[in-house]
């Protein structure tokens, strides 16, 4: 009887590991968007504003 319980439990662990890794993934991404794009932009900056005073 403990056998099906646990296998059950594990069952419903995994399943809910899955859908919680699956909700995650979007934020991941945007997270590692909005990072990157704050890196170009910290890149850029400079740049931008060495072009501005040479004109």
């Amino acid at each position: 009887m403990l056998y099906k319980v646990a296998d059950t439990y594990d069952d419903e662990v995994a399943v809910l590991t899955e859908s919680l890794m699956s909700l995650m993934e979007p934020l991941l991404i945007i997270t590692l968007g909005v990072m990157v794009g704050f890196i170009v932009i910290a890149l850029f900056m400079p740049l931008i504003s060495l072009i501005q005073k040479l004109t």
